[in-house]
Formats: structure tokens, C-alpha cells, sequence
């Protein structure tokens, strides 16, 4: 039976360009984007557009993730975040960012900490642009000073998101065994943009190992594929390979929207998640749907639903 309870979108954007404060969305702007040409998604996006979007779900809440703002300027992205939910009455939790290997991180992050709705800390690390040319020193996740910064997180009760391709877990799973009690929650599935058998028994190999990591959770967002349409067969094995490996006690289903509208309609992809879903228990449906996102990122569901 297809899932019908609360569902908490646990990976998405809100911004308005005409701001002016993400450098890459700029009507000039172009940059090396994985979807291709990404100027479709220059526009506003805000609760009632994600409401739109998600129409016919029992959406009560999200997930904010930080847009690549101005980077000196952390905190005020994370005021306007809120100043958003507060304008739409919109319930959020975000997560911030903070420059890891900046030598003030650690103010940043105390700041950070001290406001209620901020759960979590993505700094993007870097990575090698494909499988074939993967060097650890592409990525700063075995960096001594970026991995000090990323030491800092536990202190002041922050989660780690962590985005970073497939083909890096390896160094993921050791910065997870070396901090056991931090928890990381990976971004878009590791990004498995290529399809090739070779490359998804590669995938698997990596999510199967960073998975025995118990303080790993992972994120089901961002799997389109470029000029491929969003279908629950063209994922089933992405799918099948997180569920198997993750459990829905440590999956968080996501949007990544607007990014992701490029790869599929809203209803597409959670289309498909509840398809995929209709098999599962109603608890494990509601750990995948809005559990495991409440539990990682401290929110209260009932409390969202009773606002929503």
C-alpha cells in the first residue's frame, strides 16, 4: 500500500536570485553543472513553490540546505533561511555552511550552533572528476586541516553532510571510523551519474562498504541521470542497492529541489519513492518518508503536523 502519512522532504533549496547572493545562479553565471544547462532554475524558489511542486503529498515540512551564498556570509544565509519560514509559515530545519579549513571555523561554528533551526554543517570537499581519474588529493576529506574543522562539528553539536562522489568513500569511511560518535549523512546517493553495469557494481561496492558505518545515514536525492527520464526502473537498482545496504532507519528520502527539476517532476520522483515503498511496513515507510530525517536533523513531527 502506498504510503499516505507525513512525509518531510529532507534535502532541498529555497533562494531568490535577484538577491544576488549565490555567485553561480547570477543571470551571467555559468558553471560546470551536472545536469547541463541549469538556467531554468534561475528563478525564485520558496515554500509555495515547493508546495506547488510537491501537491498531492502530505509534505509538512523540509529540510533547507545551504546554496552556495556569498562565503563569508554563513550566518546570513542562515537568517534569511529563517526569515523565509517565518514568512510563509513554512516549518524548516537547516543546514549551514562553514569553511572547514578556515583558521576561524570554530567561531563560525559556535555562531552557527546557536541558532535553534541550524542541525547541520555541508562543506563541500572536493572530488576528482570521475571514477577513472580518482586521486585522494582531489578531495580535502584527508586533509589534516579541513579534517580539524570537521573535528569541531561534535563539540558544538552539529551533523556533517556530506557531499562528495562514490569513488571517495573510501576516505569518507575513514574520517567516519575516526570520528565514531559524528554524524555524517550522505548527499544524493554518492552521485552515481553513470549507469554502465561496471559503474553501478563499483557503486554498490562503495555504498556496501561506507554502509557498515553505523554513524553514516544516506540521503535518497539527486540520482537523475542527464537525458534520462526520472522512472522508478531506470532507479530501481539505486534503490534496491540503498535499501539493502542502509535500511529505511538510515535513509532519508529528498527532493533536491529545484535542482533536481531538471531531472524530473516532483511527482516523478516521489512517485516513484512510494511505488518502490508500497511493499514496506508503515514503520519502515515512515522512517524513509519523515523518521529518519526527524531523527537526524531533531525534529518534531508531531509538532510539524500539528503547525501544518
Amino acid at each position: 500500500m502506498h504510503y499516505s502519512g507525513p512525509i518531510i522532504d529532507g534535502h532541498h533549496h529555497f533562494w531568490e536570485p535577484r538577491l544576488g547572493k549565490q555567485p553561480w545562479l547570477l543571470p551571467t553565471a555559468e558553471i560546470p553543472f551536472r545536469y547541463g544547462d541549469y538556467s531554468s532554475i534561475k528563478t525564485d524558489y520558496l515554500p509555495p513553490d515547493l508546495q506547488s511542486d510537491a501537491q498531492g503529498l502530505n509534505l509538512i515540512g523540509s529540510v533547507t540546505m545551504e546554496t552556495e551564498w556569498e562565503i563569508d556570509d554563513p550566518i546570513g544565509e542562515m537568517l534569511y533561511t529563517k526569515e523565509i519560514g517565518e514568512r510563509f509559515n513554512w516549518p524548516l530545519v537547516s543546514v549551514a555552511h562553514a569553511v572547514l579549513v578556515d583558521p576561524q571555523v570554530e567561531a563560525i561554528l559556535e555562531k552557527l550552533a546557536g541558532l535553534d533551526w541550524v542541525r547541520s554543517i555541508r562543506n563541500k570537499p572536493g572530488q576528482s572528476a570521475q571514477q577513472s581519474t580518482y586521486s585522494p588529493n582531489d578531495s580535502l576529506l584527508s586533509d589534516p586541516q579541513w579534517k580539524q574543522g570537521f573535528s569541531l562539528l561534535e563539540t558544538y553539536g552539529l551533523n556533517f553532510d556530506l557531499q562528495v562522489a562514490w569513488w571517495h568513500f573510501g576516505q569518507a569511511i575513514e574520517l567516519a571510523n575516526e570520528s565514531p560518535s559524528q554524524r555524517i549523512i550522505v548527499n544524493h546517493a554518492g552521485l552515481p551519474a553513470e549507469r554502465s553495469n561496471d559503474a553501478l557494481q563499483a557503486w554498490e561496492q562503495q555504498v556496501r562498504a561506507i554502509a557498515q558505518c553505523e554513524n553514516v545515514t544516506m540521503k535518497v536525492s539527486g540520482i537523475g541521470v542527464p537525458n534520462q527520464e526520472w522512472t522508478l526502473e531506470n532507479n530501481r537498482f539505486v534503490l534496491e542497492t540503498i535499501t539493502d545496504c542502509f535500511g529505511p532507519d538510515r535513509m532519508i528520502a529528498a527532493s533536491n529541489f529545484p535542482v533536481d527539476r531538471l531531472a524530473g517532476t516532483y511527482a516523478q520522483i516521489f512517485g516513484a519513492f512510494l511505488e518502490f515503498t508500497s511493499s514496506w511496513s508503515k514503520d519502515e515507510q515512515f522512517a524513509f518518508f519523515a523518521g529518519t530525517a526527524a531523527e537526524c536533523y531533531g525534529i518534531d513531527v508531531a509538532q510539524w503536523v500539528k503547525s501544518h
